[in-house]
């Protein structure tokens, strides 16, 4: 554990109740979204992870982590109450339900092509009859379904059924795996830049205690300040992830 995560004393009584009514701090974590989360469903790593013991040790609890494999999932364990904590975009479709804190990392939602379209910009994307395909639920979905106005969504389970039977024309998602998608899919290209800022936060059900929100918001500035998500970022080779500036 990153000692530097978790120099200031327990928090109150009540804090810890609001954060982990069980007794334990159940923390949602997406393997789906492989530069927050690494491993497997019984020895996930990253930095969500870290995020996840760090707090759980500065409040006095166990840390019980359950992995999903999309962001919507762990919106879902929020909404349903099977999870205490998410790790997900700020995204006002979901601010309704949670509560986030300011942003701990910064990554890009970029746009994915066949190598002969004539689609060169991020911009040339919102045209009609162009279909962008997207991940059911994810951050670029939300965004898109807001934005977008006169290119299709089409909504996929999974990442790998994007390009499938050929029908799409653009497929949407995080920088990283879509850098590898294009790396080891010849006749595919990135288009320049991104079409969106994805601002990755902690976040809790809303209407939880307003002092325990605080003080997530607090943990989460003090674990950027001290260079805590920079390491752990590091350590899980996410060294093209940019931290979030001080709220």
């Amino acid at each position: 554990m990153d000692s530097t995560a978790h120099p200031a004393p327990r928090p109150a009584p009540s804090i810890v109740e609001s954060l982990a009514p069980t007794g334990s701090l159940r923390a949602a974590i997406n393997l789906g979204n492989p530069v927050l989360a690494q491993g497997t469903p019984s020895a996930p790593t990253g930095v969500t992870v870290e995020i996840a013991q760090a707090l759980a040790e500065r409040l006095g609890v166990a840390v019980e982590l359950l992995c999903v494999d999309a962001a919507r999932k762990s919106f879902e364990a929020i909404a349903e109450g099977t999870a205490d904590l998410c790790f997900l975009a700020i995204e006002p479709a979901r601010q309704a339900t949670v509560s986030f804190t300011a942003p701990y990392a910064i990554i890009d939602g970029v746009f994915v092509v066949p190598e002969g379209s004539t689609i060169a910009t991020s911009a040339d994307v919102d045209r009609q009859g162009i279909r962008v395909g997207v991940r059911l639920g994810s951050a670029y979905d939300l965004f898109l379904s807001r934005t977008l106005e006169r290119a299709t969504l089409v909504r996929s389970d999974e990442d790998s059924d994007l390009f499938d039977d050929g029908s799409l024309d653009v497929a949407a998602g995080v920088r990283q795996p879509m850098t590898q998608f294009v790396a080891t899919n010849p006749g595919f290209r990135l288009l320049d830049g991104h079409f969106m800022e994805i601002r990755q936060a902690l976040g809790v059900l809303d209407g939880r205690d307003p002092e325990a929100v605080r003080f997530l918001h607090d943990f989460v500035e003090e674990l950027k300040r001290s260079g805590f998500v920079a390491r752990a970022l590091r350590r899980a080779n996410q060294l093209d992830v940019a931290v979030a500036p001080p709220a």
